[in-house]
């Protein structure tokens, strides 16, 4: 893992696979570098630099208070930076809002790929949502952080969550708990995508698998009615909010020779 200082000081990590072209995978909700990295392999195979990216308050990532969008724009400004000072930029879930916004405050990337992001547009979720996440963690409960975040932002139903919570991973989610404070407020405050996010000058692929979550895809076909100049592709190997490595790489490939 590499690592660079963010306009606050706080060191991110990322890894880059390959030395073509730098494509930044920016991972959603619970993901870290590791999450990336089949998608990184495939790209730096097709001839692409992958750079699989830990975000604050995760994996080798530091963290620093008060969180806001605006300081994860900055975290993706100088990962790019540290791989050359421009790149595309492909962002999952959470993590697809982060990366238009990033490209709408300035941040130097050539082209968006966004997979599934969940805009909500005008439904919100509980409004101290937030709020209750992070007592959770402040109390010594990041736990209850985890299963409240799926059950009422991510939208699972008890039955999943409690399978979830008996898994081996759950200890892997857990680790990265106050991330889910973070993703919640990205989405809060986002919710719906600004003028400045849809007026992005730079070339937008939005990208979904199928099949996928259905409000997954009514909010992709809403985005894209706002940005139309953006390209809107289904990868069919992505199946249920996932990211096929191969599929993926090939759209992207396709998009960046």
């Amino acid at each position: 893992m590499e690592h660079v200082k963010s306009a606050d000081g706080t060191p991110i990590a990322f890894e880059p696979f390959g030395s073509g072209t730098p494509v930044l995978i920016v991972g959603g909700a619970f993901s870290t570098a590791a999450a990336g990295h089949p998608l990184a392999a495939a790209l730096a195979e097709a001839g692409l630099q992958g750079v699989a990216l830990d975000r604050r308050g995760r994996g080798e990532s530091g963290d620093s208070a008060p969180y806001a969008p605006e300081r994860e724009a900055e975290d993706l400004a100088a990962v790019i930076e540290g791989v050359g000072g421009r790149a595309a930029v492909l962002g999952h879930s959470s993590g697809a809002i982060l990366a238009l916004f990033a490209a709408a405050e300035g941040v130097p990337v050539t082209h968006l790929f966004l997979s599934e992001p969940p805009f909500r547009f005008e439904v919100g979720h509980a409004p101290d949502l937030v709020q209750r996440l992070q007592a959770f963690v402040d109390s010594g409960h990041p736990e209850e952080a985890v299963t409240t975040f799926q059950r009422e932002a991510v939208g699972l139903p008890d039955p999943v969550v409690e399978q979830i919570r008996s898994s081996p991973m759950f200890a892997s989610l857990v680790a990265v708990a106050q991330s889910v404070v973070y993703d919640e407020t990205l989405a809060e405050t986002l919710s719906t995508p600004t003028a400045a996010m849809t007026d992005v000058s730079v070339p937008v692929t939005l990208l979904r698998g199928e099949p996928t979550f259905p409000f997954l895809v009514q909010a992709l076909e809403r985005l894209s009615g706002l940005m139309p100049s953006a390209e809107l592709v289904v990868v069919p190997e992505s199946h249920d909010h996932s990211v096929d490595p191969a599929g993926t790489t090939r759209e992207v490939a396709a998009r960046l020779r």
